[in-house]
């Protein structure tokens, strides 16, 4: 049976193909190579962008940060397995010019520059503000937790490291009984081991519970120290990272994110805060799930002009009525006279004293009738106070976003389509449900900045290829050839350090000598 064959590995070629002509016009490489060339890498702030002229040549950045978009675009994060893909691999060869960096150089360079990752991720937005794919109308934000490189066995609290005194102190009593009544040297010797190991098994205990109490924290990771045992879903714990992201529903691309310890209460003021930074207005309207239902942080939101969907959690068993008639909802507030009145008629007053928790104050209402009332045990099983009302300082806030929740259905129903968007493409599709990185937070903010420049440049391919531009590269030149009537169609990928006109050219590998420059365009001839 005869099969296509290959061609011999000893056979010579008289006009051997350039690497350049291996990698095909429209290859993703290129759009990665144009974007990573616009950028000022000096600007960005990564280190050795400037470095000395004495000594061994340090990498460029912005070839290591190519090499990383790339790994990330295509699922591979390891820089291990970059420094194989560079001798493998002819897009990466393509893309670094046969450059061929060590693992431990890959790795550092994600490691040490979390803030100009940072950067990078932010002119994904300025590309997207730039060809108005950005709304601005409707935000939806959320949080995603991805597991961090501690186990749960190295996490600690209080009660755990007790538990473990608590049975290192009697199987220290147990050997310690073994020796006194030890027959023979073996015996003695083989308790006295179980002692000494028991013994120092106590002291690294004892150094958790010192660190405990000196840090304040509630936890200790002793392999990632910033990480934290979560709540990943239902009752499934994590130890792990709380990614805070917020994604505009035009084309479900991230604005911002925040890499964090702490759950979802108090990241809705800081999150909607930075969008407006962002955007540059408060004409959005943020939706958020329940876990972010907090009264302090609604009412910084409305502070700075910016209407909230947040869900609303269900009352906790322990705050309902044993009849739901008589629940909070059920009683009618007075702003005349900052009175409650009750579903029986009965009003409830305040004696003028703000009480304070950790996160509001609050005044109390209550009324006398409550003791004479036919309807007592139905609501409240307090026999001697009677019901109680407490009224928080934001509570006006909570109910306008009540009324918000209920006049607007149709807006919270597209939060999850929004959110899960990015979180859905970078766990499921790509495989990323942990962190890399450790120690310390900081550098697993890099991880999460890459993946998240990453998701919104795959997204902006895919929308402007779908307008028939075949990509940021394409639209470069296509922009090009129309007309250059401003400096700014140069500021496409940074805002931050405006390109002069014949860098542009250089990074879109167009001829300068094609060029015919006035003073404020510049013609090309094609």
């Amino acid at each position: 049976m005869n099969y296509i064959q290959g061609t011999s590995r000893e056979q010579l070629t008289l006009f051997p193909i350039s690497l350049d002509s291996a990698i095909a016009s429209t290859n993703e490489v290129r759009q990665i190579d144009a974007f990573v060339n616009s950028l000022d890498m000096s600007s960005m702030g990564f280190t050795h962008a400037r470095c000395a002229a004495e000594g061994r040549p340090a990498y460029n950045p912005a070839d290591l940060l190519k090499l990383f978009i790339y790994g990330y675009l295509n699922r591979t994060r390891s820089s291990r397995e970059l420094e194989k893909e560079c001798k493998r691999n002819v897009e990466v060869m393509w893309l670094l010019k046969g450059l061929q960096p060590d693992h431990n150089t890959i790795s550092n360079f994600r490691r040490d520059n979390p803030e100009a990752i940072r950067n990078v991720f932010e002119q994904t937005v300025c590309v997207a503000q730039h060809h108005n794919l950005i709304g601005g109308a409707i935000l939806a934000g959320d949080s995603v937790k991805l597991r961090a490189q501690n186990s749960k066995k190295n996490n600690y609290n209080a009660d755990k490291v007790k538990r473990h005194v608590e049975y290192i102190d009697k199987k220290l009593e147990e050997y310690t009984n073994q020796l006194a009544q030890a027959d023979n040297d073996s015996e003695r010797k083989e308790a006295e081991e179980h002692i000494a190991k028991h013994t120092s098994r106590k002291a690294h205990y004892e150094e958790i519970a010192r660190q405990l109490e000196e840090s304040g924290q509630a936890q200790v990771s002793t392999s990632d120290p910033d990480s934290r045992q979560m709540i990943v879903r239902n009752n499934i714990t994590e130890v792990a990272y709380n990614i805070q992201t917020i994604n505009d529903a035009k084309h479900n691309l991230i604005l911002d994110y925040k890499t964090t310890q702490h759950n979802d209460t108090h990241a809705l003021g800081d999150m909607v805060r930075r969008a407006v930074e962002i955007l540059g207005h408060t004409n959005f309207v943020a939706l958020y799930d329940k876990g972010y239902h907090t009264g302090i942080e609604i009412a910084a939101c409305h502070a700075m002009g910016v209407e909230t969907v947040v869900a609303i959690p269900n009352r906790p068993v322990s705050s309902q009525s044993p009849n739901p008639a008589y629940n909070f909802e059920s009683f009618t507030y007075n702003t005349a006279d900052d009175t409650y009145t009750c579903p029986a008629g009965a009003v409830l007053r305040t004696n003028g004293t703000t009480y304070t928790s950790k996160t509001s104050s609050f005044k109390q209402y209550r009324t006398s009738a409550c003791k004479r009332c036919e309807f007592l045990q139905e609501c409240t099983i307090s026999k001697k106070n009677g019901r109680i009302i407490q009224r928080s300082e934001h509570i006006e806030n909570v109910e306008r976003n009540r009324r918000m929740v209920e006049t607007h259905p149709e807006l919270y129903k597209r939060r999850q389509t929004i959110v899960e968007h990015p979180f859905g493409t970078i766990k499921r599709q790509w495989g990323f449900d942990h962190t890399l990185m450790k120690r310390y937070i900081e550098r697993v903010s890099a991880d999460v900045g890459l993946l998240f420049a990453c998701y919104n440049l795959r997204r902006l391919l895919t929308i402007l290829h779908r307008k028939g531009t075949g990509g940021i590269f394409l639209l470069h030149i296509r922009i090009m050839r129309a007309h250059i009537s401003n400096f700014k169609l140069f500021t496409i990928f940074n805002t931050k350090s405006h390109l002069n006109i014949k860098h542009a050219l250089q990074c879109i590998q167009i001829p300068i000598e094609a060029c015919i420059f006035q003073k404020n365009a510049v013609c090309l001839s094609f």
